[in-house]
């Protein structure tokens, strides 16, 4: 994952901003409605990408990720359509307590930009419910060009988007943060339609840490910058930040980790797990990571 990526982590201050004023009236509103729930996962589940963490002779690896991990923040559906077919052989390879999280194809979101993407959407929609109870939530990343004069059309991609496939969303463009007003817009679209805004940790992008959430989850894209001194505080600060979101009201903690280079994300993964279960006295299985790892 290079979006966000700097040349020396060592020279940014990784400190977890103050919570949005808002933040705490969203969780209040949901406290002590539903259980629960815990999904941490990586975004890919390729042998070639995650380095060592599979044992010699795995022939099926999403076989062998999800008998590691509960969940998986599924990049693979951004860059092609995937029929129902494929989406049913993954569901069947997987425990019945797994859940995908799968990002919204870039023929969508990218190339025609939310413009006449009806039948598009449809069809994406009709394959990915047969993930059916494995499903976890869909998201929609947009480009980095994607700004505040778009707001109709994701305004209306958002209403139109089926109320049965849960949503979140990723804007990146710096307005959609920096300007207030613009901010309180984006903000109130998705309580609106009840969409989950998407909180992105990485080196380069701290504007994307706005902290604040609209809904009663928090669906958290982590990117370790291939930096040791930093990765674990980071984890630290963020497994403290969702414990007092917990004690506010949180339902849905949705971490997925990632890394500019993919050496580590199980060994972080394991690591953020450990620390969370101390945290919540949760029970959430930790993969096994390679021999000789230390946190």
């Amino acid at each position: 994952m290079k979006f966000g990526k700097v040349d020396k982590p060592d020279h940014i201050d990784f400190t977890l901003p103050p919570d949005h004023p808002d933040t705490a009236a969203v969780l209040q509103k949901h406290q002590q409605t539903k259980p629960l729930n815990i999904y941490v996962g990586c975004a890919k589940w390729n042998r070639q990408d995650l380095k060592k963490f599979y044992p010699r002779g795995t022939k099926d690896e999403l076989a062998y990720y999800s008998s590691q991990f509960n969940s998986i923040e599924l990049n693979a559906t951004f860059y092609r359509m995937f029929d129902a077919k494929q989406i049913q052989n993954w569901k069947d390879k997987t425990p019945d307590d797994f859940k995908f999280f799968p990002k919204i194809n870039q023929s969508i979101s990218h190339m025609r930009r939310l413009i006449n993407v009806e039948q598009l959407t449809e069809i994406y929609c009709d394959n990915i419910v047969h993930f059916e109870e494995k499903l976890g939530m869909v998201f929609l990343q947009l480009h980095n060009n994607f700004g505040y004069k778009n707001f109709d059309r994701l305004a209306t991609f958002i209403g139109n988007f089926p109320k049965a496939v849960p949503l979140a969303t990723e804007v990146r463009h710096q307005e959609w943060f920096g300007d207030a007003e613009i901010a309180k817009a984006y903000y109130q679209l998705l309580e609106q339609h009840q969409v989950s805004n998407i909180l992105v940790d990485t080196a380069g992008r701290r504007d994307l840490l706005h902290m604040r959430l609209t809904t009663p989850t928090a669906f958290v894209r982590y990117v370790g910058a291939n930096h040791p001194d930093s990765e674990y505080k980071r984890l630290d600060d963020w497994v403290d930040r969702l414990g007092k979101w917990v004690d506010l009201g949180l339902q849905n903690i949705y971490f997925f980790v990632h890394q500019n280079l993919e050496k580590e994300s199980p060994t972080l993964s394991a690591y953020f797990i450990k620390k969370i279960n101390e945290r919540l006295g949760t029970q959430l299985k930790a993969p096994t990571v390679p021999a000789g790892t230390l946190f």
